[in-house]
């Protein structure tokens, strides 16, 4: 679960994130790495 400091970091564009955030996160949203950073 997220903080709202990191929430809030990553509204205000001052977040890094790591790539294990983005498996995490595409494991979460049921989809792939690929999909979620797929471009437009």
């Amino acid at each position: 679960m997220w903080s709202f400091q990191t929430v809030n970091a990553i509204e205000n564009n001052k977040y890094d994130p790591t790539l294990m955030l983005a498996f995490n996160l595409a494991k979460e949203l049921n989809t792939t790495v690929d999909e979620l950073f797929k471009p437009i």
